[in-house]
């Protein structure tokens, strides 16, 4: 019996000009939890865009290095870089097989690109991927419907009612807001 990974929720939420991504720490194997405190948030373009990732941490990070060139080849244009990533990941062969997605964002972009070659931008400005990402994604939407609190906040929130929720979130929370 082969054992899968499961690990993370991601959550970014936009608001105004303000947008925060969060995710949570826990990486299991099985039934075991081997990390608390992974961060599945990463900085790319020299600091300008902020990413996160769900699934397998080989294929994100393979996904990364390939969307930071992307997006360098495309000087910086984030969604030219999301289009021309989501195309390669499902028509090239060896990273058709990559088990992850993406949210990435920038300073006017928030998009979730996924391995059939979709690119999403949220209508409501609310993106969650990952193991706990329906519940976070609920959570996130009822908040900024109904409250007032900063997006941060939003984010934080969401990810700690995922964590009571979802065997495979936790409560390690790490936030980030696009430069």
């Amino acid at each position: 019996m082969v054992q899968s990974w499961h690990h993370t929720t991601i959550c970014a939420v936009r608001r105004g000009e303000v947008t925060a991504m969060a995710c949570d720490g826990q990486v299991t194997l099985g039934a075991t939890v081997l990390k608390h405190g992974a961060s599945k948030l990463r900085r790319l373009g020299n600091g300008r865009v902020l990413a996160g990732f769900a699934g397998s941490v080989a294929d994100a990070l393979a996904l990364f290095t390939r969307f930071e060139t992307k997006f360098e080849e495309f000087a910086g244009n984030l969604e030219r870089a999301a289009v021309e990533l989501a195309r390669d990941w499902r028509t090239d062969r060896a990273l058709r097989n990559l088990e992850a997605m993406m949210i990435v964002a920038d300073r006017e972009h928030l998009l979730l690109l996924s391995g059939s070659g979709e690119v999403v931008v949220p209508d409501d400005g609310v993106l969650a991927i990952g193991s706990g990402g329906p519940m976070a994604l609920a959570a996130a939407r009822a908040l900024v419907a109904h409250s007032s609190l900063e997006v941060t906040e939003v984010v934080r929130e969401a990810l700690r009612i995922a964590a009571g929720i979802d065997l495979y979130t936790n409560d390690h929370i790490t936030v980030e807001v696009v430069p």
